[in-house]
């Protein structure tokens, strides 16, 4: 059944409380409210096999009284090495929309589903692969307890891979982008591409796609303004 489309603000409901007994994580993660801890304990997460082969835990980076939390896939290849969501191509380009869409890169809270970078090798090169359900399962606890953390005004999925984690297997980014959809998981939710998708887009609709990702910012930055 498609989620309920909002026209406005939804009910602000209780916050989702980390669980992650049992799956392998470092003890008090429940406990722990400030971010530089939760990224500490982060970093000594065994609870999936994604960390053999990283480099290191990319954890959220921005402010706890971030108003917008925008929540990707996973680390890329240049986050892996330098420890920094969103810092590589994508990152680039998201920090451009935010721009254009009137948004304060310094109010936002940047995260991924997944905290290690998954990747195949081809030659010399390092190449994404998406995080599988289990994975992303095994992660859920540490983006439960940034939610908790940061408790921003809206939360922005970015990409399919984000959207059905936050909004569930029958969520579609191409059906349902741009608007807010009803969520315990903060006042407003939305979803919409991942700027890394634009960068593939072929090079006469990549002004028109990223068009797309700032007209749907500019809905968030109309609520936050």
């Amino acid at each position: 059944m498609p989620r309920k489309i909002l026209p406005g603000r939804t009910h602000t409901a209780a916050r989702p409380v980390p669980n992650p007994g049992g799956h392998g994580y470092p003890g008090g993660v429940v406990d722990r409210i400030d971010l530089a801890d939760l990224a500490a304990a982060a970093g000594a997460c065994r609870a999936c096999d994604l960390w053999e082969r990283a480099s290191q835990t990319v954890f959220g980076a921005g402010p706890a009284t971030a108003t917008v939390m925008l929540v990707g896939e996973q680390p890329g290849d240049v986050e892996d090495r330098e420890g920094a969501p969103f810092v590589g191509p994508a990152g680039r380009l998201l920090d451009q929309a935010l721009e254009a869409a009137g948004i304060a890169r310094e109010r936002t809270y940047v995260t991924n589903v997944v905290k290690h970078f998954k990747w195949t090798p081809r030659g010399k090169r390092r190449l994404h692969q998406s995080p599988n359900a289990a994975e992303q399962a095994a992660c859920r606890p540490w983006l439960d307890a940034e939610l908790a953390a940061v408790q921003p005004e809206v939360l922005v999925a970015l990409g399919a891979t984000a959207a059905k984690a936050l909004l569930g297997r029958d969520f579609r980014v191409s059906r349902d982008r741009g608007r807010f959809v009803d969520s315990p998981l903060a006042p407003r939710v939305m979803a919409t591409v991942h700027p890394s998708s634009i960068l593939r887009t072929d090079d006469d609709r990549r002004t028109a796609a990223l068009q797309g990702l700032v007209d749907d910012l500019a809905v968030v930055a109309a609520v936050v303004a």
